[in-house]
């Protein structure tokens, strides 16, 4: 009898282990979150923006998008704000950096952006947004873009995660709250 033996290192492990985060979506939803893949923490826990340095859940309520400042744990029940989930890679996890470019399928996405027909998109970072117009991030402005007849209204925010804090600042994430509060 013969073993073979495979050793792969944690980012590569979770890359074809498929931790995905379910999609919240549903027609007709005021606002759809869309990021480039859940995180480590976010896949191992099965909620979004879970990491505790995440700035996600404070940004939202801080400008203005929820009325009370929600848990990770909680994200199902924004469907009844009119707010989804859902990111370009579903099967990937971890930082930008080490999502696997096969596993990003924004054929996909645009498929359920047609499908469910969301009033705005808001992609949770340049890089997000990047893989979506296949533009490099530094080609792409934050807030709302030039709008196409085809899509939905869509803004690109600052990521909110804890290693882009150099980057950060809350005010696309206001505009988002004004444009949704329309």
């Amino acid at each position: 009898m013969t073993f073979a033996f495979c050793f792969l290192k944690d980012s590569d492990l979770l890359n074809t282990m498929s931790p995905r985060l379910p999609d919240q979506l549903r027609p007709n939803l005021r606002l759809v979150f869309v990021g480039t893949a859940a995180s480590t923490r976010s896949a191992e826990l099965g909620h979004y923006y879970a990491h505790p340095g995440n700035r996600f859940w404070r940004a939202i309520h801080e400008a203005g998008i929820t009325p009370r400042r929600y848990q990770p744990g909680e994200f199902a029940a924004l469907i009844e704000l009119g707010i989804g989930f859902t990111d370009l890679s579903k099967t990937g996890a971890g930082m930008d950096h080490q999502i696997a470019a096969e596993t990003i399928d924004v054929p996909g996405f645009r498929k359920k952006m047609e499908k469910y027909r969301p009033r705005t998109v808001a992609f949770t970072s340049k890089k997000a947004a990047s893989l979506f117009y296949g533009r490099p991030s530094a080609a792409i402005a934050l807030g709302r873009q030039v709008r196409d007849a085809s899509l939905p209204e869509i803004f690109v925010l600052p990521s909110p995660s804890g290693a882009a804090s150099g980057h950060w600042t809350l005010e696309p994430w206001r505009e988002l709250a004004k444009w949704i509060a329309e």
